[in-house]
Parts: C-alpha cells; sequence; structure tokens
C-alpha cells in the first residue's frame, strides 16, 4: 500500500512516522519526500492491510506536525517513470541514452527492437558491439555540445542521429559531461518526416481553408466555441478533417499550450479502449505492468481529449465517460481510488449520434452531454466553390515534399475533380493529388493524372441536402451545375451558349452563387 502523508517539514518527522509501522512489524520499503516545500511524504508499505490502515490512521495523525494520511495509486518517481515510459513508447524513433564509458544505460521500445533485444536487457550492453568504428563518448568529449545528422551505420541500416550530450554538476557547481541521448531517423524515412512536419506545422483555424462560403461559416462559428470549456461534438464524414478541426479548437483557447491526447474508439476491444483512456493500478490483471499504466486522461491534464468514433464505444466506456464529463472523476481498472482531473473533452462521429440514441445503441445522457456544443463539417462535394484553390495549395505542397517543380492544374483535370463525388473528402483529395504530382512529367496534371476511382459514386439526389423550400434546393442543385461546367467554359458567355441561355443570365447567376469570380470575364 502507498500512503501520502501531508505534514510540516520538521527534522525527525520521518522518524516518528515509520515507528509506528515498526510498532506492528510493518517493514516501510520505500519512502519519498514532495510537495513544493517538501511537505508531502510518500510511503509504499508492501504488507499492510486495509484492516490495520484503519486502527493505524488515527495514530499517524496524531503524530505532531501530520495534518492526513490517505492512500495513493502511485509514488511520485513511479508517475515520472510511467510518464517518461508512456512518452518513450509513443516514439516511432530509436531512442537510446548512454554513458561515457560507451555503454547503454536505457531505451525505448523501438531501439530495442532495432538493437535484437528486450529493453530490459538494454542497460550495460557495450556500444562497441554495434558501432565498432566509432567512439561515441570521444566524439560527446570533442563537441561537449548538441550533434545533429550524424550519419551511422548500424545492423545494415543507415541513420542520421542526433546525440545530446547530458551534464551534472559536481561539488564545485562545475557542469561535467554524464552521458547522452541518442535520437536515429531512418534516412529512407526522412522525406516522410519533413512531409509529415509540413502538415502539422500550423494546426490552427489559420491553416484551415476557407474559400467556400460553408467552411468559412463553420470556422467563423469554430472560432466562436473554442475558447469555451464545454463539451464539444464535431460531426461530419470520413476525411473531412474533424481531427484537424478540433486541434485548431483546442490551441484558440486558454488550454492551447495543455497537452492534446487523441484516442479512435473505433475497432478497439472494450477492455483495451478502457485502458487506453482511463490507465490501471498495479497488478489489475494478468499480464499488467507492476506499476500500472496512465492512461490518456491522466496524461491531458489541463489539456483536450479528443475522442474519436464515439459513436462505437460500448456502454461500459460509455457510462464511465458520462460520470467523468459530470464531475471530472474516473477509476482506473482494477483500482478504487477515485481521481479527478480537469480536461476538455472534444468527440467526433460520422454517425447519427440522435438515431442511435433514440434506437437505444448510445446513451441518451451521455449524447444530450456531449452535444453541449455541436459543430458539423460539410463533405468536399457541397463545398466545391473552394475546390481549386485548395487542390492548388496541395499541389504546391507535394511539388515541396517531392522537389519538383510546381505544376500547372489544367482546366479539365479541375473540371474533372468538380464532377467526382469524394467519398473520402479532403483525405482523399489531398492523397490524390499528392499522386498526381510525382506522376505528372509534362508540367501540367491532367485527367490522365487523377486516380479516381469509380466505386460508389452518389446517384440521383444522394449527397443533396432536401430541407427548406423548393426554391433552396433548386438554387443549390443550379449552384453545383454551374460550378461543375465552369472549368471547362470559364467565362459566362462560353457558358451561357453550353447551357443555352443568355449571358445575361449567366453572368447573374455566377455572380449570386460567388462562383468564377477570381477570373476575368470574357
Amino acid at each position: 500500500m502507498r500512503l501520502r502523508f501531508h505534514c510540516q517539514n520538521r527534522i525527525g518527522i520521518l522518524r516518528d512516522i515509520v515507528a509506528h509501522f515498526a510498532d506492528y512489524g510493518l517493514n516501510v520499503a520505500r519512502g519519498e519526500v514532495g510537495g513544493e516545500h517538501g511537505n508531502a511524504i510518500y510511503l509504499y508499505v508492501p504488507n499492510l492491510l486495509n484492516a490495520q490502515l484503519a486502527t493505524l490512521k488515527p495514530e499517524l495523525e496524531a503524530v505532531p506536525g501530520v495534518f492526513g494520511v490517505r492512500r495513493v495509486s502511485l509514488m511520485p518517481s513511479e508517475r515520472r517513470h510511467l510518464e517518461l515510459d508512456a512518452l518513450l513508447s509513443s516514439l516511432t524513433d530509436p531512442v537510446m541514452s548512454i554513458d561515457m564509458e560507451g555503454h547503454l544505460v536505457a531505451a525505448n521500445r523501438a531501439a530495442s527492437q532495432l538493437l535484437g533485444v528486450r529493453v530490459d536487457e538494454v542497460p550495460g550492453l557495450s556500444l562497441d558491439r554495434y558501432l565498432p568504428d566509432l567512439d561515441l563518448p570521444e566524439l560527446i568529449r570533442r563537441n561537449n555540445a548538441r550533434v545533429n545528422g550524424l550519419r551511422i551505420h548500424l545492423r545494415e541500416s543507415t541513420f542520421l542521429a542526433d546525440i545530446a550530450p547530458l551534464h551534472r554538476e559536481n561539488h564545485d557547481d562545475v557542469a561535467s559531461l554524464a552521458g547522452a541521448v541518442v535520437t536515429l531517423h531512418s534516412v529512407d524515412r526522412i522525406g516522410e518526416r519533413i512531409y509529415q512536419v509540413q502538415r502539422q506545422e500550423f494546426r490552427g483555424f489559420e491553416a484551415m481553408f476557407s474559400a467556400s462560403p460553408r467552411l468559412s461559416a463553420l470556422i467563423h462559428e469554430a472560432r466562436r466555441m473554442a475558447p469555451l470549456d464545454a463539451p464539444l461534438l464535431i460531426t461530419g464524414e470520413t476525411g473531412t478533417g474533424k481531427e484537424v478541426l478540433a486541434r485548431a479548437c483546442h490551441l484558440a483557447s486558454h488550454r492551447g499550450q495543455a497537452p492534446f491526447m487523441a484516442l479512435n474508439c473505433a475497432g478497439l476491444p472494450e477492455s483495451m479502449a478502457e485502458t487506453e483512456l482511463f490507465g490501471y493500478a498495479p497488478g489489475a490483471f494478468d499480464g499488467a505492468r507492476p506499476e500500472g499504466k496512465l492512461g490518456l486522461l491522466e496524461l491531458t491534464a489541463g489539456g483536450t481529449i479528443f475522442l474519436d468514433e464515439v459513436g462505437e464505444m460500448s456502454p461500459r466506456l460509455q457510462g464511465k465517460l458520462l460520470r467523468f464529463l459530470q464531475d471530472g472523476g474516473f477509476r482506473r481498472v482494477g483500482s478504487d481510488e477515485e481521481t479527478y482531473l480537469d480536461v476538455r473533452v472534444i468527440c467526433a462521429t460520422q454517425q447519427d449520434l440522435l438515431s442511435l440514441s433514440q434506437s437505444g445503441e448510445f446513451r441518451q445522457d451521455l449524447y444530450h452531454r456531449l452535444n453541449v456544443l455541436s459543430l458539423a463539417v460539410p463533405a468536399l462535394r457541397e463545398c466545391l466553390d473552394g475546390m481549386e484553390p485548395l487542390a492548388r495549395h496541395f499541389i504546391d505542397r507535394a511539388s515541396r515534399q517531392i522537389g519538383c517543380r510546381l505544376p500547372e492544374l489544367s482546366s479539365a483535370a479541375l473540371a474533372r475533380m468538380a464532377n467526382y463525388h469524394w467519398p473520402g473528402n479532403v483525405r482523399q483529395l489531398e492523397n490524390v493529388l499528392f499522386q498526381a504530382v510525382s506522376l505528372c512529367e509534362t508540367g501540367t496534371i491532367e485527367p490522365s493524372h487523377l486516380r479516381l476511382p469509380d466505386a460508389g459514386a452518389p446517384v440521383g439526389l444522394a449527397g443533396l441536402e432536401l430541407d427548406g423550400k423548393l426554391s433552396d434546393i433548386v438554387a443549390e442543385v443550379e449552384r453545383r451545375v454551374l460550378s461543375a461546367l465552369y472549368p471547362q467554359h470559364p467565362s459566362s458567355r462560353q457558358l451561357a451558349k453550353r447551357l443555352g441561355v443568355s449571358h445575361t443570365t449567366i453572368a447573374n447567376k455566377l455572380n449570386r452563387y460567388g462562383i468564377g469570380q477570381s477570373h476575368d470575364d470574357q
């Protein structure tokens, strides 16, 4: 059992506390001092039972300077270890710590797999076994500063190594080298890494395209909701950018500098989703880590948790999430201790949660808790008036990442995109254009460069909102027709001839719908 004593920082108080355990024949295995002013003492008493604690607690709280005693699930050092372990485990690049004798001190899972050993077998391994031609300790001594991009060969693979020296202070307050942290980046993935950095460089509202009036209205709504602490429900089809919108809301809030964590609830078994979100206590089940595990909620303390595909959450998890939304409290798996946190919850789904709640497949009380604030992200086919600037943006980014000249986008290719149904929405558009840039050798992207599968194309009125008056529905159809044909006939006169109506009629309609305003009318 682990205990926390809220107490004075006075000489001898630890001795006075431990003496009571000795009287009961209980061994104190470990102790730590915490708190901002050393006003907290943590003790680990392995064999202490609940009944014994009930008897001992009045005696312990009677010790001069002790203000309170309570059970805790983790010692401070155990929490720091879990947080560090969670951080290192999340890194896909191999990371290892070495000492100045050339021995490995620790490594993350990616590094241990690269070395061909288990994580617990890493400490003490000699670097000479893997890098016989490189004296890393000597390199660290010689530079005594960070080294970036050192090319090394390890187990038949080539990496670029970033080496960060570690310093410690001796008794004379003089810093001396204690070792280094080495991060390995695969040369084969450098291009991919650059692309990912470019994609994530700007995650705020500034990075979101608002060329379409519908997207502009969505971003305006989101900016107003972002500073609020109430739960936010984002709905929209796959690939519409729900997580991008959630990140932008997080960054625009007072929590913007705090963590943002995401969990996709789809496809996860209930037990795994529960431990990922809420964590588990030490020894909670067979195969569990002896020190337990922190859940995403605790790692997000003070920040924002994003739950994607929340409609896939099991009834049990729905109940735990509802309880957390009500009072900020939850219990880790296998623990009877309450944990309270300040975390904003943003959820996303492509399902109709209202219908699911009415049919009993989703808790109605949870639905109403989540739906305090809501944003509906439109499908790409509903924002075709913003297609051209968005397409040119993706082409520019792809050409920069690939390292080729910026290709032009032909009017025929733009028309092909405007007439496509885009089941994968913005994500599919980005992928298609990235591939088109890589295929293009002529300097102009043509329809042949666009790999667009026709499976699942909508028919009839699919994708058309039928709410409102007939005039509104007809206007939307008219707008879509003009948006689709304008790239092929880019002037009011050409388009009027194509549709068999007067030039004035088409000019007025183009102006009404904001189509082709960036082009000079011919």
